[in-house]
């Protein structure tokens, strides 16, 4: 994570020095925009565990070793500190409190402009973690379009992009980000790839071809919707035995009808994937384990209680939510510091959870 921010900041302080060399301020915005977003949704947000410090940890977040503490904060200090220099134009009174909070020298506007040759660049783990983040932003999309809460555990994933192996050691961050059990790679030029239904669709834009083609369009069209259109090696697309040229056509790839238990979504560069939707009841059980944590997190915060603190767990429900606090207990233990859970039987199949702290 720590490199490909730097990277990427490499990427950014060369893209907007260019901008603003032009004097495209617009597009310089947009460059700050979309940076702000990897470095604050993406990076600060996946290694947020590793700002946390307790007094219990003795100066370290748990399972995290104290150097990479202290290359989180080196490489989040850089970040900011080349970020304020190189937005300075553009927010100049924000960037000015923010870079001398960071460094304590006299201003900003004073100093050098960021160069990208200063900064680290791995050009192809840049791409790589791209895809991984078009990969989780696709995955969520299709949680939410099947209803399905990002705390309830699914299969898993199978991701198709023409360089499946680029991806290689990556797939735990996927798991994580859309809380799965197995993600899977697969080359787009694999046989199992067809066995999804993705496929490419044309459209021909009668507008732009019909003045040059005049009535054979009508066979262009015709092709297109028959099926009985290729392209050539050059890339020249034919439809109905007319080929057809740049801006005459739309060409798209286009995903398969979910079929209840799967569900596909296309990646913006290019490939796709496809998720596991099937709910088993283990999963639903520790889907509902996981809830459970949540609320006794927030009923936690509500008591006032400290982080560190230990508490007496009481749990309300039927039968189902009583299953899956017996299987996992030792989770709902070991996330909410828990010392003793009571579960408390009900009628009701909403649950509900009291605690307090722990008298021993």
């Amino acid at each position: 994570m720590d490199r490909y921010i730097l990277a990427k900041l490499s990427a950014f302080a060369e893209e907007v020095t260019g901008q603003l060399d032009r004097l495209e301020v617009a597009g310089a915005c947009d460059s700050t925009q979309k940076f702000l977003d990897v470095l604050t949704n993406w990076y600060i947000r996946r290694s947020r565990s590793r700002f946390w410090l307790t007094e219990d940890s003795e100066g370290e977040p748990d399972g995290e070793p104290a150097s990479e503490i202290v290359e989180g904060f080196d490489t989040l200090y850089t970040v900011l500190e080349v970020v304020a220099r190189a937005a300075a134009p553009l927010l100049p009174l924000t960037t000015e409190e923010i870079w001398r909070g960071l460094t304590g020298k006299r201003s900003v506007h004073l100093t050098d402009w960021p160069s990208a040759e200063d900064l680290p660049m791995d050009r192809e783990l840049v791409v790589s973690m791209d895809i991984v983040r078009e990969v989780c932003s696709a995955g969520s999309a299709l949680r939410k379009a099947a209803n399905l809460r990002t705390r309830l555990p699914l299969a898993g994933l199978t991701i198709v992009v023409p360089d499946a192996t680029s991806l290689t050691g990556f797939e735990q961050i996927v798991c994580d980000e859309l809380n799965l059990k197995s993600v899977r790679l697969l080359a787009a030029d694999a046989p199992e790839a067809a066995a999804y239904g993705v496929r490419q669709r044309l459209t021909v834009n009668a507008r732009a071809a019909g003045p040059r083609l005049g009535n054979e369009v009508q066979a262009a069209i015709k092709g297109s919707k028959s099926s009985d259109w290729s392209i050539a090696e050059d890339g020249t697309v034919v439809s109905g035995g007319l080929a057809l040229l740049d801006g005459e056509f739309i060409l798209e790839t286009v995903a398969a009808d979910s079929d209840g238990s799967l569900a596909t979504g296309l990646l913006p560069g290019g490939g796709f994937i496809v998720l596991d939707t099937e709910v088993t009841t283990e999963l639903a059980r520790e889907g509902l384990a996981r809830d459970i944590i949540r609320a006794v997190q927030q009923a936690r915060k509500d008591a006032g209680l400290e982080v560190s603190d230990r508490i007496d767990l009481q749990i309300t429900g039927d039968a189902s939510i009583e299953a899956a606090v017996t299987i996992y207990r030792e989770l709902i233990a070991s996330e909410t510091l828990a010392e003793s859970i009571l579960g408390v039987p009900s009628d009701s199949a909403e649950f509900s959870v009291e605690v307090s702290r722990a008298s021993r």
